[in-house]
């Protein structure tokens, strides 16, 4: 009776193990990602320290590559909503000139917390999709967007800048 017990303990913990696994390859996003992983892969990104002010979005087809530093180093305006883990970066930037009010896709190249704010509350995402194993992205999510400034936040990264690309929804 024990060892079933056991057994069954072990069953659980590997079907719980293989949810939490997230898809591998760029065929396993929920949506297309063809203009967001060309926009994370472009050469001429432009590169802002964190903490940095921009007066408004890169180009519809364009992302940045944002340098991160410690979490402690990083002087996030808000303590995000998940701790960032020990040894990994952080770091933000503001966008002072109001977006158009719509849905945009907010996508990395690496795994990290993003971090929306917008008129001082988090913005929750209203769909994400992510996948290993696809070479310029890592993960996407959407967001409603109102017409006012925000800040973007980043941590939990595990290397010291990510690309970033902030376009409209098509």
């Amino acid at each position: 009776m024990r060892a079933l017990t056991i057994l069954a303990a072990l069953s659980l913990g590997a079907t719980s193990a293989l949810a939490a696994e997230e898809p591998s390859g760029c065929d396993k996003f929920k949506w297309p990602i063809e203009r967001e992983r060309a926009a994370l892969t472009a050469p001429d990104r432009a590169k802002l320290a964190s903490g940095s002010e921009q007066v408004a979005l890169p180009s519809s087809s364009s992302a940045v590559t944002l340098t991160l530093v410690a979490p402690a180093d990083a002087k996030l305006p808000t303590p995000p909503e998940r701790a960032p883990k020990e040894g990994t970066f952080a770091g933000f930037a503001s966008f002072k000139t109001a977006p158009k009010a719509g849905l945009y896709t907010v996508s990395l190249s690496a795994g990290a917390w993003v971090d929306l704010v917008q008129d001082g509350h988090f913005l929750k995402p209203v769909a994400f999709s992510g996948a290993t194993d696809c070479d310029g992205i890592r993960k996407t999510m959407k967001y409603e967007l109102a017409a006012q400034p925000f800040v973007l936040q980043i941590s939990g990264a595990k290397d010291n800048a990510v690309s970033i690309a902030i376009l409209p929804t098509q």
